[in-house]
């Protein structure tokens, strides 16, 4: 049997597109091994095999121990891993990139670099989020005025529809505790709803600090993708979930928004949200994402192939 050293690393075709993964795995208290190509959840009731492959991220919550060679299959098949405690308040996320293309990393850096472009796909984000509303021509603080008043609206129509007193947002970091039911649902919604994004960023190759909205964090663009779904998705979920009563709500809600998410292909339509704001003429050709190729860079943006030596066509 070949050693994890001598086994080949996954090449784009042999990887499962994000789109067709599960969206996350939660486990605790249980020791994740390696089988084969799959991971196993080892715990007082027996063990389980997951393939690695349908993972979009693995969320290890309290209890839990990884082998090396688990960390080694979940890598090579560009699945996310986030270490979390049942408050979910901080993460540490590892795997590759399912898409080997640089172009949209490169379309990104391009559009976040340019002040007015970076403007623009926020306003792009801002649309997608509140359709009925045209954010052309709005600025910064204009539009952050207008998501938290969005954002006020939509808690309390959210408390309207099932019953649930709102008496506004409270989190205390790293105190899961300390809210009332409404806001532990809404804490731990948002932290599925972060791994999630942050799954689905990771695997097309952007990066994860170049935000639009968000900045100053290595997280950046994830905080922004999430915020994309959080009030259609993330708080309604969480207020049907504390709308059914306190006991066990941050599990119940990353079971419901689980399934939310599975039902709705959420993963599905973040990939193509994500090309749509930095490929807005949807350069990206399906077949781009599946290639291995290595290029360099010539004069007047043109490449060249690598893998061979220029010195002969270099005048000295």
């Amino acid at each position: 049997m070949a050693t994890v050293a001598q086994r080949r690393a996954s090449s784009p075709r042999d990887l499962t597109r994000v789109a067709e993964r599960i969206s996350f795995i939660y486990l605790e208290r249980c020791v994740v091994h390696r089988d084969a190509n799959a991971i196993t959840a080892e715990d007082a009731d027996g063990t389980t095999h997951i393939p690695s492959a349908t993972i979009g991220t693995l969320l290890l919550g309290p209890g839990t121990r990884i082998t090396h060679q688990a960390m080694s299959v979940l890598a090579d098949s560009g699945a996310a891993v986030a270490w979390v405690g049942e408050q979910g308040v901080r993460y540490y996320a590892g795997g590759r990139a399912l898409n080997r293309s640089s172009a949209l990393v490169e379309a990104q850096a391009t559009r976040w670099a340019n002040r007015r472009t970076r403007l623009e796909v926020a306003r792009a984000m801002y649309r997608l989020r509140f359709p009925d509303e045209d954010p052309s021509g709005m600025n910064r603080q204009e539009l952050l005025g207008h998501e938290g008043r969005r954002l006020r609206d939509c808690y309390r129509r959210q408390a309207e529809r099932t019953g649930v007193p709102w008496h506004g947002r409270h989190y205390v970091p790293g105190d899961f505790d300390a809210g009332d039911a409404p806001n532990r649902a809404v804490t731990a919604a948002a932290q599925c709803m972060y791994g999630v994004a942050h799954a689905v960023v990771a695997a097309l190759g952007c990066a994860t600090g170049l935000g639009f909205v968000h900045s100053g964090h290595e997280l950046s663009f994830v905080l922004d993708v999430a915020d994309l779904y959080k009030t259609e998705i993330g708080i309604p979920v969480a207020f049907d979930v504390a709308a059914d009563g306190e006991e066990d709500i941050g599990s119940r809600t990353r079971r419901a928004l689980r399934d939310r998410i599975n039902k709705t292909r959420l993963l599905d339509r973040c990939v193509d949200d994500i090309k749509m704001l930095l490929l807005p003429a949807g350069r990206v050709a399906e077949a781009s994402e599946a290639e291995d190729v290595v290029t360099l860079r010539s004069d007047r943006e043109v490449t060249v192939p690598a893998g061979r030596n220029y010195s002969d066509e270099v005048t000295w």
